[in-house]
This record gives structure tokens, C-alpha cells and sequence, in this order.
């Protein structure tokens, strides 16, 4: 039960930025802004 919970969650969490981007292009501008944010919390620590 748990599991099937938890999948769910987190298919909704990997869903929601490709609906809240119209194309490929805003896609990979967020996707490259993760990256650079997992960068910086890298470089600080």
C-alpha cells in the first residue's frame, strides 16, 4: 500500500514540470537550472 502511494507521488512530481513547460526548449532551460542549482549546493558544501 505504501509503495503504491509512494510511486504515485512521485510520478505526479516528475509529471508536473512537463506540464508546466510548453516546449522542449522551456524544458531543458528548467532542467538545466536544476542542474546548475545541484551545482551551487555542491560547490558550497
Amino acid at each position: 500500500m505504501k509503495k503504491k502511494l509512494l510511486l504515485c507521488v512521485l510520478g505526479l512530481a516528475l509529471l508536473a514540470p512537463l506540464v508546466g513547460c510548453n516546449t522542449v526548449n522551456g524544458f531543458g532551460r528548467d532542467l538545466q537550472k536544476v542542474g546548475e542549482k545541484i551545482e551551487d549546493s555542491t560547490k558550497k558544501k
